[in-house]
């Protein structure tokens, strides 16, 4: 079963070209699934029952695991089995009648515009690291870019002529976001005083740098965002809150959905949807103004 696991892998990260984390997240739930029932339910690859599966997600269910987080195990799983029939490993699937366990649709946290201009138009220090943060805030919200997205990027990426970006997302899928005067002035200012951080390392082409002179990891970019968040008054601020921001602002100014979908960099628009559901209070100002018996009607 390890060799199979390996294999499995393998053919998810070379031949199929998924992301690391994505391969990293299918490793852990098919490891989880195996040693599971090596210890309850001991049977070769070949013995494997849809009872066995059933097994198994049950006791993700009373191990008190989120749906989503069961429908992704899921997920893995019927890969996972359907790998060994492409590779001969078995002759049956036994996930090809497992159903999908149905998911709340969970509404992103989106700042207001308020929250977000409150967050940028507060001061930032005139210091290298001051303007970085000031153009990493301003860049994933006017992007919509994932975090791992903005540390990835390289000199070479920007096209201030052009206004766009080059982004490599997940499966290393490259897309061309445009940015506008907001995030350029950003980024300028800071480009101006990067070789400060830089050191005089001519050779590194990271955009963002840490005071050390590398690559701003993800998780030093997440802590500055929160904390200017913070500063801004902000709370509750998640690392995709600004990318979140940005698909909800767009399409509340009348953007297209399919062209949000190909900046945000989703393979599915069923994925970029989610942005169109509106609040209680958009849904009662729509109400409100535009039903011919709710003129006048007051909100407690």
């Amino acid at each position: 079963m390890e060799h199979a696991l390996l294999e499995f892998i393998g053919y998810l990260t070379i031949e199929k070209g998924l992301a690391v984390n994505t391969c990293r997240a299918y490793e852990r739930d098919i490891s989880h699934y195996l040693a599971w029932i090596e210890e309850h339910d001991p049977t070769d690859l070949q013995g494997i029952q849809p009872a066995t599966i059933t097994g198994f997600l049950d006791s993700l269910k009373k191990a008190g695991r989120a749906p989503s987080s069961i429908a992704r195990a899921v997920a893995s799983i019927r890969s996972f089995h359907r790998f060994l029939v492409l590779e001969e490993h078995t002759e049956n699937n036994p996930t090809e009648d497992l159903r999908t366990p149905k998911t709340p649709v969970r509404l992103p946290g989106v700042l207001s515009i308020e929250q977000v201009r409150s967050i940028l138009e507060q001061h930032f220090p005139p210091t290298p690291t001051g303007r970085r943060d000031r153009a990493i805030i301003e860049v994933l919200y006017s992007c919509g870019l994932r975090v791992s997205e903005l540390v990835s990027l390289d000199l070479p990426d920007l096209d201030f002529d052009g206004g766009y970006l080059l982004c490599m997302g997940k499966g290393s899928k490259q897309r061309l976001v445009p940015f506008g005067e907001a995030a350029a002035g950003s980024l300028q200012d800071y480009l101006g005083s990067r070789k400060i951080l830089s050191k005089g390392d001519y050779t590194q082409q990271a955009v963002f740098l840490n005071a050390r002179g590398g690559r701003l990891s993800r998780q030093s970019c997440w802590s500055i965002t929160k904390k200017y968040a913070a500063m801004a008054g902000v709370k509750n601020l998640y690392p995709h809150s600004l990318r979140h921001s940005f698909a909800t602002h767009l399409l509340k100014g009348g953007a297209d959905l399919r062209a949000v979908q190909e900046m945000l960099g989703h393979a599915s628009i069923s994925t970029t949807q989610i942005y169109t559901s509106l609040s209680r209070d958009d849904l009662w100002e729509i109400y409100h103004e535009s039903h011919p018996r709710a003129k006048g009607v007051r909100r407690d």
